[in-house]
Order: C-alpha cells, then sequence, then structure tokens
C-alpha cells in the first residue's frame, strides 16, 4: 500500500514499509508460537479433558478460522496499524468501535505478562539454575510463580529495548526465531511419531475416569489460548509491502499453520508419552515428555529451543500491543496521545509504547508475585478479554453485511456469497467461547481453594473494571470521533 492509499485514511507514513510476506506471516505466527503455548498448556489441557482435550483443538481450529476468514476481508480494506482497533473503528464509529480497540489493548497487556512466565515451564527444565527464587519450579507453587514474575520480568525488559530500537531490528530475530520454531516443531512432530508407543486411537477414549463435558469444556483454554493474536500479522500493515494482498494471507496462514501445527504436537504427544495414568503429563506436561522420549541432554537441547520460542513470542506480542498504541494514540484516543503516537526519527519505531506496555505488563507480573494461580488466571482472563475484542469486530461486521453497507472490493481477498454465514457462524462461535471461558471455575481461577466469589468470578470483575475504565478515558478522551472515516 503506497504512502497516497494511507492518506485516504487520513494519515500520513511514518512508520517504516519494510516487512516482506514472510515477516507480516511470522508476526502472526510468533504470537500465536505453538512451542510457546502448546508448552504452557498441555499438562492444563489433559489434567482437565483426560486424552479428550484433544478433540478441542478442532473445534477451536474451526471456530477461529470463521474469525479469520472475516478479518482477512477486513485486512484487504483497511490496512492500517492496529488491525482490531481501525477495522472496529470503520465498522462502528464512536464509543463501540474504540471499546474493541481498548478491549484488545487491554487483552494484549495480560496476554504479554502472561507469555513472559512461560519461561517458567522451560527455564528450570533446562538448567535448574534457572530457578533463582529456589523451592519447587512448578508455576503452581508460590516459589515457582515467584520465579516466573522474576523471569517474566527480565525477559520484558529485554522485549521493550529490542522493540525500542525499530522494526528491522524487531523483524531480524522474530524471523530467525519463527524459522527456528518451524523446524523445532517439524523435529518434534517427527521424533514424537517415531517413537510412538501407541496409535492416534488414543485420543478416542479417556486413558483414567472419565473427564465428562465440563472437563473437556474445561480444556478448551488451551486451545483458545493458544490460537488467537493472528491478527498481529495485519496490525504491522503500515509497515509491509503491498499490505492490501499481503495481510490477509499472512493471517490465514498464521493462524492454519499454528493450528495444524499444534494439533499433530498433542496427538503425537499423547501417542509418545511413556504413560498416561502416572500424573506425568497432567503435572508437568510436554517437558516431561520431551526428556522421557529424547533423553536427558537431546530433551534439555530442544527446550532450550522452545525457551527461544517464548522469546520471540513475547518480542511479537509486544509488537503488537505497540502499534495498537500508536494507532489509537494518533487518533488522539489515549491519554497522552501526543507522546505515544510520537515515532522516533531514528529507529523509525514509537518508543513510548513500548515503555509503556512493557512497564504495565511487568506490573501485572508483580502484583501477582507468588500468587499459585496467577498462570491459569491470566491465561483465562487474556482468552475472554480478546475474545470479547474479536466480537466486537465480527459483530459490527455482521450488521454491516445485513445492511447492505459492507460489500467486495474487486481484486482483494473476499468471502463472496459465504459472508453473512461465515460471519453469523464466527459471532456465534466468538460468544459461546467467552461463556465458556470465564465460566466460574475453581480448577482455573481458585487453585488455593478459598473459595471466594470474587476469586472464582475474576475474569467478569476484570472486564468490568476494564470496561468501566475505557469508558470514562472514553469520555475524556473524544477527539477519535474528529479522525475522518471513510465510506464502506
Amino acid at each position: 500500500m503506497p504512502s497516497e492509499d494511507l492518506s485516504a485514511f487520513g494519515y500520513r507514513q511514518e512508520l517504516r514499509r519494510t516487512l516482506g510476506g514472510f515477516s507480516a506471516f511470522a508476526a502472526g505466527f510468533s504470537f500465536v508460537s505453538i512451542l510457546t503455548t502448546v508448552f504452557q498448556l498441555f499438562a492444563f489441557g489433559y489434567s482437565f479433558g483426560d486424552t479428550l482435550f484433544f478433540w478441542t483443538w478442532p473445534l477451536v481450529i474451526a471456530g477461529q478460522l470463521l474469525v479469520a476468514l472475516n478479518f482477512a476481508e477486513l485486512a484487504a480494506r483497511f490496512p492500517l496499524a492496529g488491525s482490531v482497533y481501525q477495522w472496529a473503528k470503520h465498522l462502528s464509529p464512536g464509543f463501540a468501535g474504540w471499546l474493541a480497540g481498548w478491549m484488545m489493548l487491554v487483552g494484549c497487556v495480560v496476554a504479554l505478562a502472561g507469555a513472559a512466565i512461560a519461561l517458567q515451564v522451560v527455564l528450570p527444565s533446562v538448567w535448574s539454575g534457572f530457578q533463582l527464587v529456589g523451592g519447587d519450579p512448578a508455576i503452581t507453587s508460590p516459589t515457582g510463580a515467584s520465579n516466573a514474575v522474576l523471569l517474566g520480568t527480565l525477559l520484558i525488559v529485554l522485549t521493550t529495548a529490542i522493540n525500542a530500537g525499530g522494526v528491522r531490528l524487531m523483524a531480524r530475530i522474530n524471523d530467525v526465531g519463527v524459522a527456528a520454531e518451524l523446524v523445532g516443531v517439524l523435529v518434534l512432530i517427527a521424533g514424537l511419531a517415531l517413537f510412538a508407543v501407541r496409535g492416534p486411537q488414543v485420543v478416542l477414549q479417556p486413558a483414567g475416569e472419565s473427564p465428562g463435558a465440563g472437563g473437556v469444556l474445561a480444556s478448551a483454554l488451551m486451545a483458545a489460548y493458544v490460537l488467537y493474536g493472528f491478527d498481529t500479522a495485519a496490525s504491522v500493515a503500515e509497515e509491509t509491502k503491498d499490505a492490501r494482498r499481503t495481510a490477509p494471507r499472512a493471517v490465514l496462514r498464521a493462524l492454519l499453520i499454528s493450528g495444524i501445527g499444534g494439533l499433530a504436537v498433542v496427538l503425537t504427544a499423547l501417542m509418545a508419552a511413556p504413560s498416561l495414568t502416572d500424573g506425568q503429563l497432567a503435572g508437568k506436561g510436554l517437558p516431561y515428555v520431551i526428556t522421557a522420549v529424547f533423553g536427558d541432554t537431546l530433551g534439555r537441547v530442544f527446550l532450550a529451543d522452545v525457551a527461544i520460542a517464548v522469546v520471540v513470542c513475547t518480542l511479537t506480542i509486544q509488537t503488537g500491543t505497540v502499534r495498537l498504541i500508536y494507532s489509537m494514540a494518533r487518533d488522539g484516543a489515549l491519554p497522552g496521545a501526543k507522546r505515544l503516537s510520537a515515532v522516533n526519527p531514528r529507529t523509525g519505531t514509537p518508543i513510548a509504547p513500548a515503555v509503556l506496555s512493557g512497564a504495565l505488563a511487568i506490573g501485572l507480573l508483580l502484583l501477582n508475585l507468588g500468587n499459585p494461580t496467577i498462570f491459569s488466571t491470566i491465561t483465562g482472563t487474556s482468552v475472554v478479554v480478546v475474545y470479547l475484542a474479536y466480537l466486537l469486530v465480527t459483530g459490527p461486521l455482521l450488521i454491516r453485511r445485513r445492511q447492505g453497507r459492507f460489500t467486495a472490493e474487486p481484486g482483494h481477498f473476499s468471502l463472496g456469497r459465504w459472508a453473512i454465514p461465515v460471519n453469523i457462524a464466527a459471532v456465534g462461535y466468538g460468544a459461546m467461547m467467552i461463556v465458556n471461558i470465564a465460566w466460574p471455575r475453581a480448577e482455573i481461577y481458585d487453585l488455593a481453594g478459598t473459595g471466594s466469589v470474587w476469586v472464582l468470578l475474576f475474569p467478569i470483575e476484570f472486564v468490568g473494571a476494564a470496561l468501566l475504565t475505557g469508558y470514562l478515558c472514553w469520555r475524556r478522551r473524544s477527539a477519535l470521533t474528529t479522525v475522518p472515516v471513510p465510506a464502506t
């Protein structure tokens, strides 16, 4: 998209348009990051759904593909930094459109904190010296949770510095990291399949006591958490060459490759695990399978590759967050907009949003220092908030389609006659998943067993607080309505 095309939306080219198709794909793929999130949540999914948690993957892949198809069409129509915010703003100008960006911003900050603490799942298994706090390294223990905060804080400081250094530096690190992750995923799948001790029919019935429908639904948190963030491939559109054509493809590829790859990792891990009933899968998850199958030395090498994936995942989540803050700030839609929308002339990147997003994520981690529920609470909350932001895009888009106010543009990605059915299904899926993940389950939100209703309802309370804060910010910062919004 040339600079003059960007001017049609009321903006001038400030970010440097240097990213190619692979880099755009890499941004979405590394936000999802199979190695980070599957390793992070495998034990969680298995503890709830036993082997049947595998079936939540096809469900979530199908549901998110419906969302991604709608997003791909929007990415071709509005190739702008901030993706979700810009799409929602053009579909429903005013508070509703702004709210989608606000909720996505909150969700990204929570996701940034959640990705950073994934180091705790991997590094102590590589070398015990990474357990700096001492004691039990399990992330559900007080010492493990405290060490997760420490490692996560150090990682966010690093990614903040990289993001402030410019998009070229970020893209180079991200491209190398994604290439390493893709190779790692292929090697992992092939190795696990080679050493499988049971067939794929393992997913047809539980290995132990039946988890029931409730357990399987709860285990869907794993797949739901893994398979979002693919829209980041479109959030860097103003830095991507030929964005109208490249961004839609990048969004779909990021989701499909991540979804299919994650599905294969889950299946082959269940096939290769030495035991399905000794409690190790629910306690230690994939690191247990890796070291058991590949041996201690080779297993540690592979876990080091996973640690690289965690770093790149955290880096990209912050990159998407920075672009979202920048996009909203240049519309005057956030407090301190002038400073947050400033692009450093030397690095060609907004530095203040990088520092702000890093500080907020670290603050969220420090608030949960020593809390053994930090992992599942942050994970579940981030899913609810981001899925709500997605719904604030697909919902207004459906209304526009039904009114005949959103039609295909010749030469660009389009759903054609399938647009309304796909859009309806995407809205239905998003609403059902929000209800499912926000359901007050003690096993997710109250691992300490306090019995407190306030603890159980944390995601709902968090969303309520985010909505109230957002409304107050909107009342004070209504300059968004003055930004020219082209007819759609």
